[in-house]
């Protein structure tokens, strides 16, 4: 399925032209070119992620959804290469590492796609032959499957959100679990390597801040809601602040469980949920009552000149509180990444150009999104940053003194 996104026509073309310095006088109209073309130039991009199997419940159509919404923005502002027209071939991963293989070998041999946005957890299976076969087409993604490839520089993947070293313990969670009274954290994560390698670094984080370690679980299965043993341990354990690197439907789960059997807890942080799909949910938002959310990116509630881009953007998506879901940010992020690629490399960029544009990089703060940027030129940044959110009555209310925390590496 093919969807052509983003297109400048008539005098507005025109004008595009004119500002990009893309095309020339004796370029026909519609011309498309690996290499070339102008400010007619049509570029092709590949976004994996699950649209079937069990994954595709959080992402499906949603991830898609989020680089058209960026893309549209970038249009309607008059980007400096809004001149391009870019059009969208889905790559669905069916919710397995083996799928994604496919969907990659696919994207890249058969449609000979410019570039690939990957919103899925199970890159991880095509990372080999993407760094290989496919070392000439870039790769941009949201780094859920945790491939070591996103870190290493000077290959074709970029991160379009920070990727911190999976083995590398970073304060800020700890600190904060302590922060909101937590004594013993827990946690629970999905069977992947990073759901695992998050819930780790977490745990890891909260004994550098002094918290004990209790119940802990990361053989959980994607998509279950078999939360009973998670309950029980959690109790048994005295375990009174947990840690959910996994999708919020499983973790609203855990917490309604906890709940009905009365277990009282000082705090449970969710690394995912913070969206419109938590606030369209009454029943969620009932028993998500104060549950935290950490936020890699400044959320819509601080009111700055990006998240209101951000805001109006997804609001023109039909999405009220203008806050995307975890699988539409990522797909708003891996295109934004990409634009920002094609404005350093330029609309006659080839692929390797582009790569060695976003090579050489340490610019990129998602349009004034993060609170960093990312230095596309080293392994590890040098420290990480997130928002934390808590829901109070249908509202993410950012966190004081949280709203960003940034927080140095522990050795």
């Amino acid at each position: 399925m093919r969807t052509r996104t983003l297109t400048a026509v008539g005098a507005t073309c025109a004008l595009l032209l004119a500002v990009s310095a893309c095309g020339s006088d004796d370029e026909k109209e519609g011309t498309s070119s690996p290499g070339g073309g102008g400010g007619s130039r049509t570029l092709e991009i590949g976004v994996i992620t699950p649209m079937s199997g069990p994954a595709a419940a959080t992402y499906g159509e949603a991830a898609r959804t989020g680089v058209e919404a960026r893309l549209a923005a970038y249009r309607e502002e008059g980007g400096e290469r809004a001149a391009v027209d870019i059009e969208i071939v889905d790559g669905d991963d069916a919710s397995t590492p083996s799928g994604a293989l496919t969907a990659a070998q696919r994207l890249v041999q058969q449609e000979d796609v410019y570039a690939i946005l990957s919103s899925s957890a199970n890159l991880f299976g095509a990372t080999q032959f993407l760094t290989t076969q496919a070392a000439g087409t870039p790769v941009l993604g949201d780094v859920t499957d945790q491939s070591p490839e996103w870190r290493e520089p000077g290959n074709n993947m970029f991160p379009a959100q920070p990727v911190p070293d999976p083995e590398a313990v970073y304060s800020i969670t700890g600190e904060y679990m302590a922060a909101i009274g937590g004594t013993t954290m827990g946690g629970v994560a999905f069977a992947v390597p990073a759901s695992q390698a998050a819930l780790q670094a977490a745990a890891d984080s909260a004994e550098a801040a002094g918290l004990e370690v209790g119940y802990l679980n990361d053989n959980l299965q994607i998509g279950s809601t078999d939360v009973g043993p998670i309950v029980l341990g959690t109790e048994d354990t005295g375990t009174d602040v947990l840690y959910l690197p996994i999708t919020f439907d499983t973790a609203l789960a855990v917490v309604q469980g906890l709940e009905q059997q009365g277990v009282e807890m000082a705090g449970v942080l969710a690394a995912t949920g913070y969206g419109n799909d938590l606030l369209s949910n009454p029943l969620a938002i009932d028993a998500a009552q104060g549950v935290s959310f950490s936020v890699g990116y400044a959320p819509v509630s601080l009111g700055t000149e990006a998240t209101e881009r951000l805001a109006n953007a997804v609001r023109d998506q039909g999405i009220e509180s203008g806050i995307p879901g975890y699988a539409m940010s990522s797909g708003w992020f891996n295109a934004d990444l990409f634009l920002h690629g094609l404005e350093l490399a330029g609309c006659d960029a080839d692929q390797q150009q582009f790569i060695d544009a976003l090579d050489a990089d340490d610019t990129y703060d998602a349009s004034g999104l993060f609170p960093r940027p990312i230095d596309f030129t080293i392994a590890d940044q040098p420290e990480s940053c997130s928002y934390f959110v808590t829901l109070e009555g249908e509202e993410f209310v950012t966190v004081e003194d949280a709203s960003p925390v940034c927080g140095e590496r522990i050795e």
